[in-house]
């Protein structure tokens, strides 16, 4: 409703000045009229009214009728960036009103009126500059140790974080009072790096990989193991962290059981991505949508959940330019639009790989039953592979 408000906007001052189309000119100001007032009335899409369809394929039709007119395009262009500036402008003086109101209303209320969020508020406000310089000083430091998580679920990634620093043993390296910053990618200003397609936060792709099995009694077995690999977004993670040497990538469906800071003293003899190794999954069941010969048949596949990056030799390959390269290689020649996310990964990190030791995590949990307590006990992360938007494909083997 608001692109099409915005486009009608740009063609009205046009439209309106052609006599010739004054029929054209009334029914656009009155769809313009009636959608300001339905935007002016509603907040999310459950309010908007049960006769929304009709007013969006009226407005359609109408801007259809107007760009069909024979009107001035640099005044239509024109206009529609007027548009956009006092949208922005107006949004800029909202967001300064807020802050100021916010921060007024907690400085003057009665602290006997305080609630602990309150309360927050106005030692937030009162410690700000510390904290961001604080902020700024941790989060750039090479020498600390990083922990970063993908998600978009606030209450899954607090318990990641606190059971994390809950296990975490203190060093010059690392704290128990951790700094958490909190960054949205789209605020990032990264698209000359992303150019497959419009930057928004993706999170691990979970694969239902289906294994099809025919005995030599003809009878069928079918086996479903859970792949979950890394996302488009993980490929922009030496840019969104350029003064950083190492991460450890977390998913937002684990449960961190003991102290992770070993993960920074491996040496992985020069790979880039140290991960578990799932080898329910071996390459050669994923021939179909692999190059020939690319791997070793009895290679396994890796997963995401607990991996340490080193994001220096990460650089040193190109891997980000390797994966965007593959990705868009395979979407157009290939179109294997809904396993590209699977056959890149794979092949991106072919050959930089390190094989962590199994005890640092354990995956399946919340779909495979039956695991054993000691294995429960030892492992440092315990993995929920929960169905959500998973891709299922059966291979033959």
């Amino acid at each position: 409703m608001k692109d099409l408000l915005y486009v009608s906007r740009a063609y009205y001052p046009s439209i309106a000045k052609l006599p010739a189309f004054d029929k054209l000119s009334h029914e656009m100001k009155q769809n313009i009229q009636d959608f300001e007032r339905v935007l002016s009335e509603t907040t999310t899409d459950k309010d908007l009214p049960p006769q929304i369809g009709k007013k969006l394929a009226k407005m359609e039709a109408v801007i259809a009728r107007a760009k069909s007119c024979p009107v001035d395009c640099n005044n239509v262009d024109k206009k529609l960036r007027q548009l956009v500036d006092l949208t922005e402008d107006e949004a800029n003086f909202h967001r300064k009103q807020s802050a100021f109101l916010y921060q007024l209303a907690v400085q003057t209320m009665p602290k006997s009126l305080h609630c602990l969020t309150m309360r927050l508020t106005v030692e937030y406000f009162r410690s700000s500059l510390d904290l961001e310089q604080s902020l700024s000083e941790k989060v750039l430091n090479p020498d600390l140790h990083h922990y970063v998580i993908f998600s978009r679920n606030l209450l899954a990634s607090s318990v990641v974080i606190n059971s994390t620093v809950q296990h975490t043993e203190e060093s010059e390296k690392q704290y128990r009072e951790a700094t958490v910053q909190v960054l949205n990618i789209e605020d990032l200003k990264l698209n000359s790096h992303y150019r497959l397609a419009p930057l928004h936060l993706s999170l691990p792709e979970e694969f239902r990989v289906s294994f099809l099995r025919v005995d030599k009694l003809s009878s069928y077995q079918i086996r479903t193991e859970y792949l979950s690999i890394f996302s488009h977004s993980h490929y922009l993670l030496p840019k969104i962290f350029p003064t950083l040497k190492k991460v450890v990538v977390l998913d937002d469906d684990i449960l961190t059981q003991r102290d992770l800071s070993d993960l920074w003293s491996l040496d992985m003899g020069g790979k880039v991505n140290g991960a578990v190794q799932f080898c329910a999954v071996k390459m050669e069941q994923l021939k179909n949508y692999l190059p020939r010969n690319s791997f070793s048949e009895n290679s396994c596949a890796w997963m995401s959940g607990v991996n340490i990056i080193d994001l220096s030799r990460w650089r040193e390959h190109n891997l980000t330019e390797t994966f965007q390269r593959l990705v868009q290689e395979m979407s157009t020649e290939e179109g294997l639009s809904e396993t590209t996310a699977l056959s890149a990964s794979v092949l991106t990190f072919q050959g930089l790989v390190y094989a962590l030791d199994d005890s640092w995590m354990l995956s399946g949990l919340g779909l495979n039953y039956g695991h054993d307590e000691y294995a429960l006990g030892r492992a440092a992360v315990l993995h929920f592979n929960w169905e959500h938007e998973t891709m299922a494909r059966a291979w033959h083997s």
